[in-house]
């Protein structure tokens, strides 16, 4: 016999169901009941329900999910929004009408949101979809060459798996939001004109109130302080800054982001005005001061430059199709050493503006805590430098911005990255370099909240005494209870290099232990070496400690992404 719940879900007790699949599924059948409720009661129910997949990485899509919910149901339908892993190819199937919305990472991946239901939809085993109605959105930057590659995997899958598009899909660059606010609309409209929705004529409020200061706005603030981290002979700088959040009203979470808006290297421009013979003075000339990207070439650009003179080295590296290859020489390169490489068939001043991309703000995960740094954001940033090749952002904070000076910033809110909730929950940190600085505010957010959970980090890059940063502050945090493990690897300290991965795999035992214990794994830093060392080596500890083989350890992982409990900020 059958057991039933006492939760009135409806689900039997016994049912094969994770626990994410049995809240998905108990707010479906939660939302049918409802909805029958107000028809009992003569009130119109939805003409049908949207449900709003979603797959982020810094948080944009989920702001457009909210748009798009609240536009519905001002449209007299439904709408609910979703984490992409959060639904399976079986509940997807019992969808009426779907509308994803997707960044992309890397190297043209899922966001770390979506990785397992892209699994999931590219099995043999995946429902087909014939009664599904769908479109997608991509959010992307156009320099990338996998431009909105997760919305184009997704938009062919479900046409594949028989799913009837409502709409083409649309790829967002990186201003996204006029675009994305045309697409909803028309989406939106469609779905009302088929199901016959009668307007109720008021959005609802966004799930949270958003801030005036953004990109198109960002807040003035003032920096008050700059400070060398790293120690002055080492390869690297590392930099700690503050800015003053003022009356500016911008609250944050431990583990958001903030985005800075840089300006361009005077002396960079004044050397590209002076190699294009333009005058320093008008329209044009303040455009690559303040508004225009002039480090990274695009691709239009390359593109423009190889067709103007097909005897240049650029066009040369082109000719060979191989994009490593063009990556390496593009290495320290910046555009004027492109324009000076075409020679004579460079183009103006005025042929070169159109080329040009936006200015773009810099993320940075934020390394404070609004507990214990209340009025005020800090940030933990590698200067680049590279000959005479400079980073943007990070030299500009470094080197430009007088103590009297203010700089552009916006929150950039990170909701899958923070502190659990509860106190009590272990937490395991893999933070390299910079990588350290969303843990740095972890641990400042746990003293002030009093949490009992244990706290393990696990830091390193080159060299401990010129590389350690924030030494005191940790060794403080050690004596304090805070931190209850720290481990170190500093990988040119010995013959042999070491990683953090080394030291996880050192301590496999009690690393394993932790996670059985209910520990969240948090992992920031570099994404294209770093972060898939650390998932290979978590996933070897993890089998090697089950003995129960690759898939089981593959599932186990899976498992700890569903609930949220293995989670990445990385870039």
């Amino acid at each position: 016999m059958t057991v039933m719940p006492p939760t009135g879900t409806l689900i039997p007790a016994d049912a094969p169901f994770s626990a994410q699949q049995e809240s998905w599924l108990a707010g479906f059948i939660a939302g049918i009941a409802a909805a029958g409720r107000q028809d009992s009661t003569g009130t119109d129910a939805p003409a049908a329900t949207i449900d709003v997949l979603i797959g982020t990485q810094t948080g944009n899509a989920e702001l457009v999910a909210d748009d798009i919910v609240a536009g519905a149901r001002a449209r007299g339908l439904g709408g609910r929004a979703t984490a992409l892993d959060d639904v399976t190819p079986e509940a997807l199937a019992a969808m009426s009408h779907v509308i994803v919305v997707t960044s992309t990472y890397g190297e043209g991946e899922m966001p770390d949101n979506a990785g397992l239901f892209w699994e999931a939809l590219q099995s043999d085993t995946s429902p087909r979809l014939e009664g599904v109605r769908y479109s997608v959105l991509g959010l992307g930057d156009r320099g990338y060459d996998d431009f909105c590659q997760a919305a184009k995997l997704i938009d062919t899958r479900l046409e594949q798996l028989g799913a009837t598009r409502l709409h083409e899909r649309v790829d967002c660059d990186v201003d996204f939001e006029e675009p994305a606010g045309q697409w909803t609309t028309a989406v939106l409209d469609l779905v009302a004109a088929e199901t016959g929705a009668k307007c109720t004529g008021a959005a609802e409020a966004p799930k949270k109130p958003r801030s005036q200061w953004n990109r198109r706005t960002p807040y003035r603030s003032r920096l008050t302080t700059n400070r060398l981290l790293s120690a002055p002979h080492s390869a690297k700088e590392i930099r700690h800054y503050e800015f003053d959040l003022g009356d500016s009203g911008i609250t944050y979470e431990a583990g958001d982001a903030l985005a800075v808006v840089p300006l361009n290297d005077p002396a960079l421009v004044g050397e590209l005005l002076t190699h294009l013979g333009a005058s320093g003075d008008d329209e044009a000339a303040e455009a690559l001061r303040t508004e225009r990207e002039i480090r990274i070439p695009s691709k239009e650009l390359i593109a423009d430059l190889v067709e103007r003179a097909p005897a240049s080295e650029l066009a040369s590296v082109v000719a060979h199709g191989d994009r490593s290859d063009l990556d390496s020489w593009l290495w320290g390169r910046d555009l004027l050493d492109l324009l000076r490489d075409a020679g004579s068939k460079a183009p103006s001043l005025a042929e070169l503006l159109p080329f040009l991309r936006p200015l773009q703000a810099r993320q940075y995960s934020i390394s404070s805590s609004p507990l214990a740094h209340p009025g005020s954001i800090h940030l933990t940033v590698a200067s680049v430098r590279y000959d005479r090749y400079e980073g943007v952002a990070s030299t500009y904070l470094a080197d430009r911005v007088g103590a009297d000076s203010t700089v552009g910033i916006h929150l950039q809110p990170n909701a899958s990255f923070s502190v659990p909730a509860d106190d009590d929950s272990p937490v395991i940190m893999i933070g390299p370099g910079t990588g350290i600085a969303p843990f740095r505010g972890f641990l400042h957010e746990r003293a002030a909240r009093g949490a009992s959970g244990r706290n393990w980090l696990f830091f390193g890059d080159q060299h401990r005494e010129t590389d350690f940063v924030y030494e005191d502050e940790l060794a403080e945090l050690q004596k304090r209870g805070v931190l209850t493990e720290l481990d170190l690897a500093f990988s040119r300290d010995q013959a042999e290099k070491i990683y953090v991965q080394t030291r996880m795999r050192e301590r496999s035992r009690e690393l394993y232990a932790w996670l059985e214990e209910g520990a969240h794994f948090y992992v920031c830093g570099d994404a294209s070496r770093m972060a898939k060392d650390v998932e290979t080596a978590l996933l070897g500890i993890i089998a090697e400690q089950r003995g129960r083989g690759e898939d089981d350890a593959a599932e186990y992982l899976a498992d700890l992404r569903r609930a949220k409990r293995y989670v990445r900020d990385v870039y």
